[in-house]
């Protein structure tokens, strides 16, 4: 386990150098952007996929949170609230508080019930957002009225593509090694029994509820944290960000990638967006041909990529975790 500890956190400082150098690799602007763009839905994707991992559930509403995220930075530096530190710090934990809060009654539901008391949610907060006008000017959407220096840096540093990739890399890598080490831990071992039996948890005396709130509350941070980086780049907010579509690509982009590496469905991100715009490309009906990839990858390959991708490893020798 020691092993582990050390060899994780060096495996993920590695790959946000490279992260870090590949802008420097790429002259293209369009390329980053896409990329950029791709890593914010890997954020959020990694958010919903936690949530399937530890507690065997399926959101439709961590759009939400990503909105929510979104919003709380826009406004509040829009109106000038408070200071922006303090609003990215309160765009994270505002959501993950209030998934405790819901969590501690909707996790008593299991299943479809659940899925759909999580899309109530979220749509709730995307009809609050549309119909008044007054707070965040509905569907024309909100600038946000950035203070040029942020956390130190500079505006621009956050909403140039090359830049803002490496930030939203970093951002990735260390949440992907919070989880990581998290998953490894006793709560992590206690929140995977519960998914497989919570009837055998709960006889043996461990309380079942609060652990798979916090579980929730943590990917609604993660999906907070990613609504928190949209709002920095683009520096404009619109209700779309609270729109259910957006948690069913990142529940798309959960299953692509799979779900039982934790990394996963980052995975699952990258290659649905680059795959996506690559369709696009070529044809207006590129939502049939994801619709036929999601059929496939589901039936063959039903662990995902990151599913393939270890078990192709450990043929090979190499043990893949």
């Amino acid at each position: 386990m020691s092993g582990k500890f050390v060899r994780l956190p060096a495996i993920f400082l590695a790959l946000a150098v490279v992260g870090a150098l590949l802008p420097n690799l790429l002259g293209s602007a369009l390329v980053l952007t896409l990329l950029t763009q791709a890593v914010l839905s890997a954020i959020l994707a990694t958010g919903v996929g936690f949530l399937v991992r530890q507690n065997g559930l399926v959101s439709f509403g961590h759009a939400g949170f990503f909105g929510i995220g979104a919003y709380v930075v826009a406004l509040c530096s829009t109106y000038h609230v408070m200071p922006i530190e303090a609003a990215l710090l309160l765009a994270i934990l505002a959501p993950a508080v209030l998934a405790l809060l819901l969590g501690a009654a909707m996790l008593r539901l299991a299943g479809v019930a659940f899925s759909m008391l999580t899309l109530a949610v979220a749509q709730a907060f995307y009809e609050l957002v549309l119909r008044w006008r007054g707070l965040a000017n509905g569907d024309d959407g909100i600038a946000a009225q950035l203070p040029p220096r942020i956390l130190g840096l500079d505006l621009g540093l956050f909403q140039q593509p090359g830049s803002m990739f490496t930030i939203c890399w970093i951002a990735l890598m260390l949440v992907l090694l919070g989880l990581s080490l998290l998953i490894t831990s006793h709560f992590g071992t206690l929140t995977m029994a519960i998914r497989e039996n919570e009837e055998r948890a709960r006889f043996i005396g461990y309380q079942t509820i609060v652990p798979r709130a916090v579980i929730y509350a943590i990917s609604a941070a993660i999906a907070a944290l990613a609504g928190v980086l949209f709002a920095l780049y683009n520096g404009f907010v619109t209700p779309d960000v609270l729109y259910w579509s957006l948690s069913g690509e990142a529940l798309v982009m959960a299953v692509i990638g799979g779900t039982r590496a934790v990394w996963g469905p980052a995975l699952g991100a990258l290659i649905f967006f680059l795959f996506k715009n690559a369709a696009g490309d070529l044809t207006e009906h590129w939502p049939a041909i994801i619709g036929g990839t999601l059929i496939v990858v589901t039936v063959l390959l039903p662990r995902g990529a990151s599913g393939t991708i270890s078990m192709l490893l450990e043929r090979l020798g190499v043990r893949a975790s």
